[in-house]
Formats: C-alpha cells, structure tokens, sequence
C-alpha cells in the first residue's frame, strides 16, 4: 500500500500512508483509537475506497471495489465491530454469500460439514451449527466471525482486536490458529491494542500515528516501551497508575442471587472506596450477574440490597435513581445508541441537570459535554457528530462518560477498556481510581488478568455460575485465577 489517502468530509483520516505486508507473516498494525487502523485494513479488504495512493498484491495492481471482490482474491477481514445477523443461525451467519448450490438447490449436507470443520479448527466444536447467534456470548459471536473467514481460500487475513471478546484460554487457542495459518503461507495483519499479545505472536510491526505511518520493524527488535513511545508521539507513565484510596462501608450487598440460568447463588460485598475485580472465562457468568444487579436479567432467588435499599425487581431506571451505573459489553448494540449524538449518548441517562419547567437547557448541556469529552480525550469532530462515526475506543469513552455524568455511586463495569489504546487504557485506570478515591464502589469486570491485578484491590474468581471468595489481589497469583476459572483444582 502506497500513499493511502482517505477523507471524511474535512477530516483526513489516512495522510499517505504506506505499508508493506510479507508472504507468510504475521504483522502487527498498532496505534492509538483514531490514528486510522481500521480504516487502512477497511481501504485494504474493499470497504472503502482510497481517495488517493495505490495497492499492489503479488506485484499486480489491486484495487477492490468491494469486499466480495477482495474475498475472490483472497483477503479478508474480521471486524472489531461484529458483523453478523444475529436472527440467523451459526451456519446461515459463517456460509452467507458463500451458500453451495447445485442445480439450484442448496448443498445442505456439505454446507454443514464445512461449518463443522472450520469450528473444529477454533477448537470450539460447542458451538452448535443450528444455535441462533442471537443467543451467543459476544466471544462466541466472534469465534463465529473468525470461522466464516476460514471457508475462504483465504491468503491475507486481517484481524481487528479479535481477542477483545475472548478468555485467556479462548486467546491461546486463536494464537495458535493464526501461526498455522502463517506457517501455511498466509499473510495475517493483526490489529490489537495488547502489546503482549504482539510480542508473543508478531513478526513484524507498524505504527500509525494520526493517519500516519511512524514506525515499523521486526518485533523482537523493539521493547513494549519502545512501541508505545511511537504510538502515542512521546514517553508513556506507569501503565497501572494507583490513586491512593480508603476502603469503607458497604455499598451493595448480593446475598445467594440466582437468575434462571445465570448466575447460580452468589454472595458478595462492595464496599465505598473499593474495586473489586471479578475474573473468569467467557461463559462463567460474570456479564449476568451484572445484569441481575442492574435489573436488566430476572432474578430467581437471592436479595440485592444497594445503599440500604433491599430488593430484586427494580427496573433500570430505577436502579439508575439508586446511584447504580452499568458499562455494558455489548457496546454496539446495548452500551449506545449510535445513530445518535455524542452528547445525546453522554446525557440520555440523566437529563435531570438540564431540565427546567419540562424543557430543556441544551447550551448548559453543551457546555457539560464538552467539559466530559475534554476529560476523557475523546477523539471527535463536533458533539452532535453521531457517536457511530467514532473509532471503537473512543465510543467506549463515551460509553464510560455517561456513567460519570450520572453520577453513579456504584458502578458496573463490564470489560470496560475493550477496545482502547494503551495510552487511553492507563487514563482510564487512573479514572477508576480517581473514583474509588471519591468513596465510589467499583465492580470490575475483565478478561484481561494483568489489569485485574493491577488495578483492583479485591478479586474474586467467577466459574459456571458462582463466585469464589473474595480475597485482596495481592493474595492471588495469575497461575490461581485461571486454576479457580478453569476449576482445574490447582493451588
């Protein structure tokens, strides 16, 4: 790819940029959200096309006018944003558009020996061909997206951030998919916002910086530091920065919360002041016991008693009123609304500040946002823009934002720095600090195990349902968070 340009209106979202992709490796493409990864690998796989520069592969001109005509050449790309329909099932999502027919009727015993085998490849032959993806977990939809790439002849395979819904143990597996697709000869571009994971399976690395490429080189070359300084343009503090905080009284107490399925009779306590951490795998639980807290899932059995207010049947909004935050996973379809505005997202939850004799004061509300987005360094070009245009991070910065506009008291925060850069990541730990420090409550959930243990105070191990024992991080060890995950017994 030679001097990439590409253009939004006045915004210049590729300044020229070049690189340079190698037969049989896998290549890292890092940067800040915003700096244009995903909208170079979109130029790349035929989502859109460049206003300027050139693509040659195999030495011959290439110039995609659409996915499908990248697909016939063998490139491919799997979204950081899910692009699967959900109505359908697991088959109908991995073959659509790519349906075997004779003499006009569809292949079906072939078609799902197909879908089988390219599971079987995941290492996931549980997810059923005829389950509706609808009732998938979001790192179960993103298995599936990832197997729909393998029915291609595929030689050059992008990935964005395809580990931000997965388990450590769901990681492994994909990281060993990728090396046998590069040992097979196929080119593997892959985008993550973790460094660890590009320097445990990276050959080469490139850095975008502002539409532009800075920096690229042999990954063993170069220290994480090293990668980040080019990343964010200048010198990067404490990864896991720690606010000094005091632990005080509780703030919510979960007492034997079972749902219809999930979760299965947990207890715990949060406290003001505290951040605790809740680890597992995907599946175990985790997101439905936020949900059940919030009021979003039914609960069976069990009490929930938040700021001394008892009770399971509370809606929402209510829950809302209760000083109650939630971040949900699912930023694409629960956690906004993205046709809508940034400030829209920012204030939906609580308009209350704005509100005067039943209207509303939007100068007051313009000023509020913009104060928010300054703060947490939202990347974006007016407001009003819809926060759908926004680079995945940074819609989860406006995600967050509500959250703190709202002024919960307890917040739940389900995988909340999926998708964000590493620069952007320390922030937002520094945030959650910053709140534990005002005497906030904090629940944390994560599938990455070094922040967890960064960040927390207290962690507790969620598997099949039920929550271990809650205990001060500095008592766990990584190897004893994925033996209570995996219930493999080990001490």
């Amino acid at each position: 790819m030679s001097g990439i340009v590409k253009r939004f209106g006045p915004t210049e979202a590729l300044r020229g940029v070049d690189l340079e992709l190698r037969a049989g490796e896998i290549h890292a493409l890092v940067g800040e959200n915003g700096a244009g990864k995903s909208t170079l690998m979109k130029v790349l796989s035929g989502a859109l096309v460049p206003d300027a520069g050139s693509m040659t592969l195999d030495g011959r001109p290439y110039a995609p006018a659409d996915p499908q005509e990248a697909r016939r050449h063998g490139v491919a790309m799997v979204y950081q944003e899910l692009t699967l329909a959900p109505h359908l099932s697991v088959e109908a999502n991995v073959l659509l558009g790519l349906e075997e027919t004779r003499w006009g009727f569809l292949r079906r015993r072939a078609q799902r020996r197909r879908v089988e085998e390219a599971l079987a490849v995941l290492q996931h032959p549980e997810i059923h061909p005829d389950s509706p993806v609808a009732r998938l977990s979001p790192g179960a939809r993103q298995l599936v997206e990832i197997a729909r790439a393998l029915l291609l002849d595929v030689r050059l395979l992008v990935l964005d951030e395809p580990t931000s819904s997965l388990s450590q143990a769901d990681a492994q597996r994909l990281f060993g998919l990728v090396r046998r697709l590069r040992d097979r000869g196929v080119t593997v571009v892959y985008i993550s916002h973790f460094l660890e994971e590009v320097r445990q399976l990276a050959d080469r690395f490139t850095v975008l910086r502002d539409g532009q490429s800075v920096g690229t080189g042999a990954v063993a070359d170069f220290t994480a530091e090293q990668i980040v300084e080019r990343m964010v343009g200048r010198q990067l503090g404490e990864q896991y920065p720690r606010v000094p905080h005091a632990i005080g009284e509780p703030i919510l107490r979960v007492s034997d919360l079972a749902g219809i399925e999930l979760p299965r009779g947990v207890d715990l306590v949060v406290h003001r002041g505290e951040i605790l951490g809740i680890a597992g795998i995907v599946g175990a639980g985790r997101t439905e016991l936020l949900r059940a807290i919030f009021g979003l899932e039914p609960v069976r059995r069990g009490d929930i008693v938040v700021r001394a207010l008892a009770g399971t049947r509370f809606e929402p909004w209510q829950r809302i009123n209760h000083g109650l935050g939630l971040l949900s996973e699912d930023r694409k379809s629960e956690g906004l609304a993205l046709p809508q505005s940034i400030a829209d997202n920012l204030t939906y939850s609580w308009l209350r500040p704005y509100s005067r004799f039943g209207w509303l004061d939007l100068s007051r509300r313009r000023r509020d946002v913009a104060t928010w987005l300054e703060r947490l360094q939202v990347r974006h070009r007016d407001p009003e823009q819809p926060v759908g245009e926004l680079s995945g991070g940074n819609q989860q910065k406006v995600a967050l934002g509500r959250l703190l506009h709202q002024q919960a008291d307890l917040l739940l925060l389900d995988e909340p720095t999926r998708g964000i850069d590493v620069a952007s990541k320390a922030e937002i730990y520094r945030l959650v600090g910053e709140l534990a420090a005002q005497g906030r409550g904090i629940v944390f959930v994560s599938s990455y195990l070094p922040e967890l243990l960064g960040v927390c105070d207290t962690l507790a191990v969620m598997v099949r349902g039920r929550l271990s024992a809650i205990r001060p991080v500095a008592d766990w060890t990584p190897e004893q968070v994925m033996a209570e995950a995996t219930a493999s017994g080990v001490t």
